[in-house]
Order: structure tokens, then C-alpha cells, then sequence
């Protein structure tokens, strides 16, 4: 339907910022460089401690596993402990546990003695630079989708890997990256920008949006020129009935950006984004992407041009990070979502976000 034919339905309830994000679903929790051999790191999700091991090379198996990160037994931090093969070491007594959780040896209990139990472990997947755990029901991983972000993997794109924390909820950046009427925010980067939404589309687990793009001033920047220029040996300029046209989706709990130049078959940017959330209370994220930009004909430019992509992007993720966790503030401040939202688009994001969350213990 047209943003003209929108039937347009109350605001979204008013506890979307008291909303937590389904942990049924495949999320990243570190960077895989960030995780050597034979050793461990210590992450949240939702104020969860998770421990990511990782065996040490010459183990039988080397993939990575996922732990509660609390001993059984006095319920220290298991990060601390050390890795011996694909176990895992409690740094206190020296409780020991294999990659299913299972409690395999306390060095003082007499053998005669049953063992005790052992510690939560979540299903973990590497992929894209990022290391994936499945952080709810561990019988759904199986049936659950595993994210599918094909550009990473194409030699016609080089991509980005997007780490940063920001300390806000989770639906802020969702409505954020969604919202293209903010590009006011970027003027000092990007110059002044007029986006016009074009066609919003839903179900029941999704909401996307096209829009397309008219410059009323300013330069455009040589970072944005390049991310989004044409591969085709056309102008970058739309013509005609063509239009250069972004289509942001959000497809629960994920959220995609593709930017197609007029008349292209392949879009020139394709971002991949998640917020997790840290915190008990959901009030902090962090915030993982992989954007991967189109490389140009010529051997070697994207090479050069890289520096000037990641200046021109971080500058904007800055300006993002800045604004979102004034409204987290804000929210806070004011004890409430006090936000009059009037923009179809994003009332129908807000509704999804708040259908498909699930309730926080211990808000209302």
C-alpha cells in the first residue's frame, strides 16, 4: 500500500520501552576475534552472564560453546576459569564442566559420590566475524532460522563488521534507523537531505519501508558518494521513473537497510543490524552490524577509499548514539514514553516491537 492509503491506528502502547526483546532467536554476543584458543569471555544478554569458550586448537572439537556464567557452586563467575581441552575449570575448587553444562568432576569428592549438577549451556554458532547463541529455549534452536546475510560472504562486496555499545533501549534504534525523516541530524556530514517514503509493507513478524532521495542542499560527502554510486556505468542521479531507493525491514528481532541506485540489480549498501540488550532492564544495547558496500570496477579504489567510508560512517553512527540516548534520558526523566509519534511508519514498527517483545519482570 502507499504511505497515502495507510490506515492510520492508534499509537502504539505505552510500555514499549518497558518491552523486552524474545530471546528465542539466534543473537551475537561477541566478535570472533575477540575469543583466542584455550580461552574464555564473559557477555550479557538481558542481564544474563554468558561465557563463550572457545577450545584450545589441538582439542578434538573447536567449536565454540556457551555456559551460564556462574559456578555451580558458589556461583562465581566461570570466566575466570581455565580452559583444559573442551572443558571448563571453575577458578575457586576446581569444578569442571563439558560443553553440555554437565558437571564432570569435583577433584575432592569421593568417587563413590554422585556429582553434582551442573550449569546452563546455550546453543553457539559462529558466522559473519560473530559468534551466535541461541539465548532462550534451547529445543527451539533447531526450528529457529539462523540469520541469512549472504553480502558478507560475496567478493563483490567488502564488508564491515559493526560493534558499539549505546545505552538505550533496543526500540530507539530500531525506530531510528527506520525513521528517515531525522536525516536533519546529519547535516553537518551529509548536507540537507529530503527522504520521501514510498510504499510500506507488514506482516505479522515484519515492517518495511522504501523511500527514495532528493537533495535540496548542501555538498554530497566523497563517503556517501562512494558507498551508494553506480556499478552500471549510469548516472548516480535518479532519472525519469527511476528512482534510487533504500528499503529499511525490520524482520524480528533483526533489521536490514538496502540502498539500490537507479535502475541497479544489486544494491550498492546492504546493512544487517541487531540490538542486544545488556542490562536486566533493557536499557543498554550492543549493537552489532555487518554493512558491506559494493566494490567498484576499478582494482584496488575500494582499497583507498576505505578509510574516508569508515570516517564518513563512524561520524554518523556518533550522531545516531548522541541522539537515541537523549531519548533514553528523556524516557527516564519524564518516568514514561511520553513521545506524540505521528509518522504511519513508525507506529507501525512500535506496535510490532511491543507484539512480539515479552514482558520484563519486575516492570509494569
Amino acid at each position: 500500500m502507499t504511505i497515502a492509503t495507510l490506515r492510520r491506528g492508534g499509537l502504539a502502547p505505552r510500555d514499549l520501552r518497558k518491552t523486552g526483546i524474545d530471546p528465542n532467536f539466534w543473537y551475537p554476543l561477541a566478535r570472533s576475534r575477540d575469543l583466542k584458543p584455550g580461552k574464555t569471555l564473559g557477555v550479557h544478554f538481558a542481564g544474563e552472564p554468558i561465557v563463550l569458550v572457545r577450545p584450545a586448537a589441538d582439542a578434538r572439537q573447536t567449536a565454540v560453546f556457551a555456559l551460564e556464567d556462574r559456578c555451580a557452586h558458589r556461583q562465581v563467575p566461570l570466566h575466570l576459569g581455565v580452559v583444559k581441552g573442551e572443558r571448563l575449570a571453575c577458578d575457586y575448587h576446581c569444578w569442571t564442566y563439558d560443553r553440555g553444562g554437565r558437571c564432570v568432576t569435583v577433584p575432592y569428592l569421593d568417587k563413590a559420590k554422585s556429582l553434582p549438577n551442573g550449569v546452563r549451556s546455550y546453543p553457539a554458532r559462529e558466522a559473519y566475524g560473530l559468534i551466535f547463541v541461541f539465548t532462550g529455549d534451547p529445543d527451539k534452536a533447531a526450528s529457529v532460522a539462523f540469520p541469512d546475510v549472504p553480502s558478507p560472504g560475496n567478493p563483490q562486496y567488502r564488508t564491515r563488521v559493526l560493534d558499539r555499545r549505546i545505552d538505550c533501549h533496543y526500540s530507539f534504534m530500531h525506530e531510528n534507523l527506520m525513521d528517515m525523516n531525522h536525516q536533519f541530524l546529519h547535516r553537518s556530514l551529509m548536507g540537507n537531505i529530503r527522504a520521501t517514503p514510498l510504499d510500506l509493507r507488514e506482516g505479522d513478524d515484519w515492517v518495511e519501508v522504501d523511500y527514495t532521495f532528493a537533495r535540496a542542499g548542501g555538498k554530497q560527502p566523497m563517503g556517501e558518494w562512494f558507498m551508494i554510486q553506480r556499478r552500471d556505468n549510469g548516472s548516480p542521479l535518479a532519472s525519469g521513473a527511476e528512482k534510487d531507493i533504500m528499503t529499511i525491514r525490520t524482520s524480528y528481532p533483526y533489521q536490514t537497510l538496502k540502498f539500490w541506485t537507479a535502475g541497479s540489480t544489486e544494491p550498492a549498501l546492504d546493512l544487517w543490524n541487531i540490538y542486544v540488550p545488556l542490562d536486566r532492564e533493557q536499557r543498554t544495547n550492543q549493537t552489532y552490524g555487518l554493512m558491506s558496500v559494493r566494490k567498484p570496477d576499478i582494482a584496488g579504489l575500494m582499497h583507498l577509499m576505505w578509510p574516508i567510508i569508515v570516517w564518513f560512517t563512524n561520524g554518523i553512527f556518533a550522531q545516531d548514539k548522541t541522539i537515541v540516548e537523549a531519548e533514553q534520558r528523556a524516557f527516564e526523566e519524564l518516568g514514561g514514553d511520553h513521545n506524540q509519534e505521528i509518522f504511519p511508519i513508525i507506529q507501525s514498527l512500535k506496535a510490532l516491537l511491543t507484539r512480539r517483545g515479552v514482558p520484563i519482570v519486575g516492570l509494569v
